[in-house]
């Protein structure tokens, strides 16, 4: 692969990644496996998010891996997202600090707010997808992308 296209340099100088591992929908078990798969295949880029669930899984290989020596974490690029149940201004950064203990980091390299319509948040960080008697999804009754 040309070398220019394997990474792209970000406003703050930070290259990242142009492939990276997906795991939406991963179960942890299967995700441990492909995460394993991927560094040792030369990845860098590992694509999570808190709504997920997996972050944990993702974390014990990460740790896994770095106190091996088998990579840096300088050398790794992690991105996360903000749960859209954890949209309250005053919620997102115990929403990080969950994440990043879960991924067993003290930083990512990047964190994105994953949807922008705010989920009721009904108290419980692990129902991440809360629905209506009708089956949808239930959205917060207003959100503030500025104030998150």
């Amino acid at each position: 692969m040309d070398a220019s296209l394997s990474s792209v340099k970000l406003s703050n100088g930070l290259h990242m990644p142009s492939v990276g591992l997906g795991t939406w929908q991963s179960p942890k078990d299967e995700l441990k496996v492909a995460v394993r798969a991927a560094l040792d295949d030369g990845y860098r880029h590992i694509d999570t998010a808190y709504s997920y669930l997996n972050e944990d899984a993702i974390g014990e290989v990460l740790q896994e891996y770095i106190k091996s020596g088998k990579v840096k974490r300088e050398d790794l690029f992690i991105v996360t997202k903000l749960a859209m149940i954890h949209m309250e201004p005053a919620l997102v950064k115990r929403s990080i600090e969950m994440s990043l203990k879960k991924l067993q980091l003290d930083y990512v390299d990047l964190y994105l707010i994953h949807f922008p319509v705010q989920f009721a948040y009904e108290g419980d960080d692990e129902k991440v997808f809360p629905v209506t008697e009708a089956g949808g999804w239930k959205a917060a009754e207003k959100t503030d992308l500025i104030g998150t």
